[in-house]
């Protein structure tokens, strides 16, 4: 779990940071997400790490990527750690994180951002590629219930090459296993609630942060106004990616990391 002193100094940064002409201070907002959505997830970089090899395993070092669904630019930012030759189109709609996004790859001419909703039938042509290497997400399709995500499975797979991948680290909830269910989230909440106690910061929190910066507080609002208080999907299981994956044109389709609460699905064209 994270570190409780780092999470409070993180938000005092975050907090007091003044916006300069040139703006916030993105990295602070970066550190901040990362805080707060591992207070959730604590295996979240193990998921990343797999991911990525997962990409040079099957389409090389060099990829040209679809961050879908970026945020604040997570998978990006990894991704060109590692792969320094990479490419990446960042795809969302929200404001606030776009915002943090774009400040903070503001000099990379690797990387591009693209405003757009993903359940609107015609968002891929917004995009300045027609095919990807990889298609890359995170933390971000629950929010779908399945029908749109099926139909968002399809678009994506004309996105992606032969031979390219398309990966979802995310919720994927098995409904036949009730009492493991049970016992895991149990689990995980009493670990979330001491490390809340301790200062790390939840969503609600965070974005409170986010409101009152005078970079971000437009965005913020704007953002709120786009979807409203946070509301999961259906999250279907692994087993139901898979298969609806290889319905919509993936040649194979099947998890290859998991952790008691959390999948990692990869689909090869």
């Amino acid at each position: 779990m994270t570190d409780a002193d780092a999470t409070t100094t993180t938000a005092t940064t975050v907090t007091t940071t003044t916006a300069a002409a040139a703006g916030a201070d993105w990295q602070a907002w970066q550190e901040s997400w990362d805080r707060q959505q591992e207070w959730y997830m604590p295996d979240r970089e193990e998921r990343f790490r797999i991911m990525l090899d997962m990409v040079e395993a099957l389409v090389g070092p060099a990829p040209r990527v679809l961050d879908l669904a970026c945020g604040t630019g997570t998978i990006t930012a990894r991704l060109l750690a590692r792969f320094p030759q990479a490419t990446s189109t960042g795809v969302d709609l929200d404001p606030a994180l776009l915002a943090i996004a774009e400040g903070t790859f503001a000099d990379d001419d690797r990387v591009s951002f693209v405003t757009a909703d993903l359940k609107d039938p015609d968002w891929p042509a917004k995009l300045p590629y027609d095919a990807y290497d990889a298609v890359l997400t995170a933390t971000a399709l629950h929010w779908f219930h399945a029908e749109p995500l099926a139909d968002l499975y399809g678009r994506v797979a004309g996105l992606v090459r032969d031979g390219g991948v398309f990966m979802n680290a995310d919720h994927m909830i098995d409904d036949t296993t009730p009492r493991i269910n049970a016992a895991e989230r149990a689990q995980r909440h009493s670990r979330m609630d001491a490390a809340k106690d301790e200062g790390a910061l939840d969503w609600s929190e965070w974005w409170q942060l986010a409101a009152k910066d005078p970079v971000l507080a437009g965005p913020t609002a704007r953002r709120f106004e786009i979807y409203g208080e946070h509301a999961d999907g259906d999250m279907p299981s692994a087993a139901w990616h898979a298969r609806v994956l290889r319905d919509k044109g993936f040649g194979e389709a099947r998890p290859v990391w998991c952790s008691p609460s959390d999948t990692l699905l990869l689909a090869v064209k």
